[in-house]
């Protein structure tokens, strides 16, 4: 599970970083970086909603934060 967690995190920077490398290249003339960030917003919802099923089924539990 923390295999897939650092996996998504990976393709969330990723996506990020792809989305201003499109925004500093193109200048606001193409689509692309709105793209970008529309994959960025997918894959943190996915990752979301995966924290959640594993949750549910038991994958992963919580640790309890000590104040």
């Amino acid at each position: 599970m923390k295999i897939l967690v650092a996996i998504a995190f990976i393709l969330i920077i990723g996506s990020l970083g792809s989305a201003l490398v499109f925004l500093m290249r193109d200048k606001g003339r193409s689509n692309r970086t709105v793209q970008a960030l529309a994959l960025r917003v997918g894959f943190s919802v996915l990752l979301f909603v995966l924290l959640l099923v594993a949750y549910r089924l038991g994958w992963i539990q919580p640790t309890g934060i000590i104040y």
